[in-house]
């Protein structure tokens, strides 16, 4: 197992958030955390990285708990998080935004060098010495995906990805995800274009309010009219 929440209770000051996840992600799945907005998927995610430390339960990492060690050691220890936002370092260019993290990130057998990830992101490469505030939104996000992926994670969470992207830009970062993926990297999706991420993953978790509402395969909820109106308004 490399990813396992049991009893997940986090709390904001004295409101309540998550009751009780427990959900699991194997080496090399792709796992889609859908809900509607507000339902806590980037509290969970937040909650992983000890960003929204929980209150009660368990999270254990390639079997190590994790539950109280700070983020930045979680990160070292190969989670990657790329948050809602994107939050990339607007006066840094691109290649600039790959090497602060690349100087810090711990060599393994993939090894994501800033040129295999502009074979990934091939936009990236035309763009790599312009200002990061000076791209697109799709362009930014690619962007985030990469400079997480050069820190070589087994791990990433990928936190509402496709969110204000147009049509070709979501195709093209799915695309991306799916040859991410084939590095033997284990991808986590938060999102709210079920479409988009049931595309890239192979299992599902819904959550509302707090907790998690259906689980199963992404196949199965493809098929699933009724489910999908249900927690997922479509």
């Amino acid at each position: 197992m490399l990813l396992q929440l049991e009893d997940i209770h986090t709390y904001y000051g004295k409101s309540h958030i998550l009751f009780g996840i427990s959900l699991n992600i194997e080496k090399g799945e792709g796992v889609s955390l859908l809900g509607r907005n507000g339902a806590g998927k980037t509290t969970l995610f937040k909650s992983i990285m000890h960003l929204a430390p929980i209150k009660r339960g368990s999270i254990k990492f390639k079997e190590t708990v994790i539950s109280k060690k700070p983020a930045y050691e979680i990160a070292s220890m190969g989670i990657g998080l790329v948050p809602q936002g994107r939050r990339v370092f607007v006066d840094l260019t691109v290649r600039e935004n790959l090497e602060v993290v690349k100087k810090r990130s711990v060599p393994n057998d993939r090894d994501w060098t800033i040129d295999k990830l502009y074979e990934l992101f091939p936009i990236l490469n035309k763009l790599d010495g312009r200002l990061a505030d000076s791209l697109s939104g799709g362009e930014q996000q690619m962007l985030a995906i990469a400079r997480t992926l050069v820190g070589n994670p087994d791990l990433i969470l990928l936190d509402e990805p496709s969110e204000g992207l147009g049509p070709l830009i979501v195709e093209a970062l799915k695309e991306s995800i799916e040859a991410a993926k084939k590095g033997d990297i284990s991808v986590f999706l938060a999102e709210q274009n079920v479409k988009f991420a049931l595309a890239i993953c192979n299992r599902s978790y819904i959550i509302e309010k707090g907790e998690v509402a259906w689980s199963g395969e992404a196949k199965d909820l493809v098929e699933d009219e009724e489910v999908k109106k249900r927690f997922l308004a479509i």
